[in-house]
């Protein structure tokens, strides 16, 4: 295991036999897995795996049809939850920016800690300005979306969610939509996250960074959890034909 980002023990997510259906298609078949506090876990696998679908039921984005998903000791499945209080603490990072374009970015990333009256505005403001430089774009507070990069996008993105002091970060593919040499600007926010210890869970095919920067990847396929271990057993000894064969393909 990795010293980036040590697994503490504590269990922060518990996922007991989720399954996810859409009409008659299968896509995650009862899998079960719990997510510890400061893991930093990569989960891998072909396209149409189901990697997508399993990391946005862990926040509901997408309702599993069976099984639980426990968050720091609560079933979020239950019907009655609030799940907006929730996601509160689980960060979430997309593909797309999802930025609020007629907002600078600065306001972008002030929105929810304000609406949500977590902070006041000048408390958002200046969580927004460390936000910004840790990520490098503190000289863009002012700048509105469409005058960034994708990876200056994505960065800010990644800015918004830390705002709301999440205790685990989701990230679904942060960088497939970026254009190549935008990429390594995102992954190099996401590794100072794993040093710091932010637990955090990324579906990627950015081997590189499941190799390097994990504590823990998993290989899914067919809707199952195929393979979970630490990324030097999981790259160099796999033991799934399929995985051995996925590696192939994109090693």
């Amino acid at each position: 295991m990795s010293d980036k980002a040590k697994k503490t023990g504590d269990v922060l997510i518990r996922v007991e036999n989720l399954s996810k259906s859409f009409g008659d298609n299968l896509v995650l078949d009862d899998i079960s897995i719990d997510i510890c506090k400061g893991e930093v876990i990569s989960v891998i696998g072909p396209s149409g795996c189901g990697k997508s679908t399993f990391i946005r039921s862990l926040n509901l984005l997408e309702e599993p049809t069976g099984g639980k998903i426990i968050f720091e000791g609560e079933d979020i499945t239950e019907r009655g939850v609030d799940i907006r209080r929730v996601r509160e603490k689980i960060g979430m990072v997309f593909q797309q920016f999802n930025l609020f374009g007629n907002m600078t970015v600065k306001k972008n990333i002030m929105l929810a800690p304000v609406k949500l009256k977590l902070m006041t505005k000048p408390e958002a403001e200046k969580k927004a300005m460390e936000l910004l430089e840790m990520v490098g774009l503190a000289e863009k507070a002012d700048n509105y979306p469409s005058q960034l990069s994708g990876g200056q996008k994505q960065r800010v993105a990644i800015a918004r969610s830390l705002a709301m002091n999440p205790d685990v970060m989701l990230f679904d593919e942060p960088t497939s939509a970026l254009d190549p040499e935008m990429v390594n600007e995102v992954l190099n926010i996401m590794n100072r996250l794993a040093e710091q210890g932010m637990t955090m869970v990324v579906v990627t095919h950015e081997m590189g960074f499941a190799k390097g920067v994990s504590t823990r990847a998993i290989f899914i396929d067919e809707g199952k959890i195929r393979e979970d271990g630490p990324p030097e057993d999981v790259f160099t000894n796999p033991k799934n034909e399929r995985l051995r064969d996925f590696l192939k393909s994109v090693l």
